[in-house]
């Protein structure tokens, strides 16, 4: 309850800029990613550059993929996600616009790494007994 007060404070209240700034260094490169993502959504289904069939295609055949070879996917995307994570700011910063930019431009790219993370947790959450 006192969890629920003070979320609804919280809220009366608002942000502030610093909190702002706090979570977005935190958080750098998750929000780049929910930002390549957004507009990756738009550039396909506006066919700004590509159309959604090219997206759709290849989510299906990231997903495909990784579920045909697990193993070795997930140790690929251990390793690129550590890589950037390892990296200072203004890298991880560098690395998010050029995502942005293949969002824009190259929206089904996008859309096959989240069918590479797709099949992913498909296949952990298939495997795991629990």
């Amino acid at each position: 309850m006192e969890q629920k007060e003070k979320l609804s404070k919280k809220i009366k209240e608002g942000v502030s800029v610093q909190e702002i700034e706090d979570f977005a260094k935190k958080y750098t490169t998750e929000l780049f990613i929910v930002l390549a993502l957004i507009i990756a959504f738009f550039s396909s289904v506006f066919h700004f550059f590509t159309g959604p069939g090219w997206s759709l295609f290849f989510g299906s055949l990231g997903a495909i993929v990784s579920l045909l070879i697990p193993e070795n996917t997930k140790k690929l995307g251990k390793k690129v996600s550590d890589l950037v994570h390892k990296q200072d700011r203004t890298t991880q910063i560098i690395v998010g616009v050029v995502r942005v930019a293949i969002a824009i431009f190259l929206p089904f790219i996008v859309f096959g790494a989240i069918g590479l993370h797709a099949g992913i947790g498909f296949h952990s959450f298939t495997s795991d007994p629990q």
